[in-house]
């Protein structure tokens, strides 16, 4: 194929991605009642699934009623005229995003497989798989773990009991999509790691000599986003350093191939030049 030729199945690839988020996005703000009812603001509610999850945790443990979350003190307020449909287009936007993500991934494969030796098309076609699992599982642990521990702490704090909370509509959404989102992303770290090895710019040394400041930010993370107890913060912080373990194996099978590789190469030419 000429370059043209290239950029114009580069087009319809980001065409037909744009479409797939289009149309995920359509069905999302159709399903407004499904969407927001029982998907976004359910987290609000003292009957969340995660709740009653932790509840049930908390008495199995021997806690008793200290992870029982009761009803959630705080309103949703609209102050803006336009405030409520912007915010169904918004939310309906990242739902579809989020929808068609593992299409988005197909399409970009599609584009850059012909250029692929027969060897080649097998690992990234894995990598498409392994990114839209890993995406998809950040996506549940940010919505069914760091959201309703969000909404929790933040929802339910306060400084005196003669100050109740009013909360903007688009500050709540902002905190569901966001958390959840970035949750997704993060949860690609062990791919991340795979490239920045493969480039060179990491290895397995580094990763393990700097674990120790890895766990330490994660828990300052876990901290930050989940309500002042160990339990909760350990169910946050956990998946992320066995992700940061699971990079570290990544990058040590990657390390091991390059040098194999390396040394067939190798090989290879001293034989032939003889």
């Amino acid at each position: 194929m000429t370059f043209l030729e290239h950029l114009e199945e580069l087009r319809w690839t980001l065409v037909r991605s744009a479409i797939a988020i289009v149309v995920g996005m359509v069905g999302c703000f159709i399903a407004k009642d499904l969407l927001f009812d029982e998907v976004i603001l359910a987290p609000k509610n003292a009957s969340f699934i995660t709740y009653r999850a932790m509840c049930a945790l908390g008495h199995r443990i021997g806690m008793g009623d200290a992870m029982c979350v009761g009803d959630l003190v705080f309103t949703l307020q609209n102050i803006t005229m336009s405030g409520q449909f912007f915010t169904h287009l918004m939310v309906s936007f990242v739902g579809g995003f989020i929808l068609a993500f593992p299409f988005v991934l197909w399409q970009i494969w599609r584009f850059i497989a012909p250029g692929l030796h027969d060897s080649e098309k097998g690992s990234v076609a894995g990598l498409v798989f392994s990114a839209s699992a890993l995406f998809l599982i950040g996506v549940a642990f940010g919505y069914f773990l760091l959201t309703p521990l969000s909404i929790q702490f933040f929802g339910t704090y306060q400084v005196s009991s003669s100050v109740q909370n009013t909360v903007a509509l688009d500050s709540y959404i902002a905190m569901v999509t966001s958390v959840t989102l970035w949750t997704g992303l993060t949860f690609e770290l062990p791919l991340i790691i795979l490239f920045l090895t493969r480039a060179g710019l990491v290895t397995p040394a580094f990763l393990r000599t700097y674990r120790k400041h890895a766990f330490v930010g994660i828990l300052i993370i876990a901290a930050v986003l989940t309500p002042p107890d160990v339990v909760s913060q350990l169910i946050v912080s956990a998946p992320l350093m066995l992700l940061y373990e699971f990079g570290i194996f990544i990058a040590a099978r990657t390390v091991k191939r390059m040098q194999r590789g390396a040394v067939a190469k190798a090989l290879q030419s001293s034989t032939s030049g003889r």
